[in-house]
């Protein structure tokens, strides 16, 4: 991660090019792209499209592939956009964010508004158009559930934002099975469950290593209000109830002997450096030699190699 400096303004106040000043196509196109979060999205496709292959018990048609994900960048881009567009004011304060494309001005708000919406209102047409009208829903609602319910009332009101508010990031889950079946099943129930419990674990490490800045701009993440003994133990907590939801696909009859090794041994890898977290932090651990960003980057890791896990496992029964 680039930490970088900021300037202190008023919050709310974001940079704008001085008049007449020169903003070039080529960084203009960057930055609208840079409005969409492409390395989240990066994820969420992640946990997309190995369901349809397990909805699928085989290939999924490879153009429902395609519009799905094409479909959920727009939805979720979208989504993104108009969470900078509400945060602009705390991200001019905070040094992870101190480069987004509003506080540098390379965007105006307005501009940010209009883009935000018309991909929402796109990728609902696309979904209901192209996929069916369940997947179409869904996409909306989880935009709407991001964008409303974590962004402009969880946020900055309550630690447990990311916990309730990390429902928007489950559902790309039941995105790619509504997709395949147009329907829903306990397998996609299932996974979403995982990635509920992942979501804080995942996330509450990057708060730790970032709560500065956070608390600079008055945002209540767990790490602020809390010791790192305390955030550790509730890491702890998440990631044993995670593992064991993850172990359930299997005597549920939805994967084999391949998705069961793979949950264990990067569950295990998981717990071992929860664990670790939590030791180093009851020792009163602090600084660089906490490492809580080794968790962090694992769990990257695990939900890649778990919802590969879940792609191949129909090709191994």
């Amino acid at each position: 991660m680039c930490v970088t400096a900021v300037e202190s303004r008023p919050a709310g106040v974001a940079l704008t090019p001085s008049p007449g000043g020169h903003r070039p196509f080529g960084a203009r196109v960057k930055a609208f792209v840079a409005l969409t979060k492409p390395r989240i999205i990066e994820l969420l496709l992640i946990t997309t499209v190995p369901v349809m292959f397990l909805a699928a018990q085989g290939v999924p048609d490879l153009w429902l592939v395609v519009t799905t994900t094409v479909g959920g960048y727009l939805s979720a881009g979208g989504a993104n956009a108009l969470n900078m567009y509400i945060d602009r004011d705390i991200d001019a304060l905070m040094d992870r964010t101190s480069q987004r494309p509003l506080v540098t001005g390379m965007v105006s708000p307005a501009e940010c508004l209009v883009f935000g919406i018309s991909l929402a209102v796109i990728s609902t047409v696309w979904f209901g158009l192209l996929v069916n009208w369940l997947s179409a829903a869904l996409s909306l609602g989880a935009l709407l559930f991001y964008v409303v319910v974590y962004t402009m009332l969880l946020k900055r009101r309550t630690a447990q934002n990311i916990v309730w508010g990390g429902i928007a990031g489950c559902l790309p889950v039941l995105i790619g099975w509504s997709a395949v079946t147009n329907s829903m099943s306990w397998a996609a129930v299932i996974l979403f469950a995982v990635i509920f419990f992942w979501t804080p674990p995942h996330y509450w490490p990057l708060s730790m290593k970032v709560k500065e800045d956070y608390a600079r701009v008055g945002v209540p993440m767990l790490p602020v209000v809390a010791s790192n003994r305390v955030v550790a133990r509730q890491i702890v907590v998440y990631s044993w109830v995670m593992v064991a939801v993850s172990l359930l696909l299997t005597p549920l009859g939805y994967t084999g002997w391949f998705y069961t090794v793979v949950a264990l041994l990067t569950g295990g890898f998981w717990l071992w450096e929860a664990h670790g977290l939590q030791n180093r932090a009851k020792a009163g651990v602090t600084g660089a030699k906490l490492k809580e960003m080794r968790l962090f980057h694992w769990s990257i890791t695990y939900v890649s190699l778990l919802f590969v896990a879940v792609a191949v496992d129909p090709f191994l029964r």
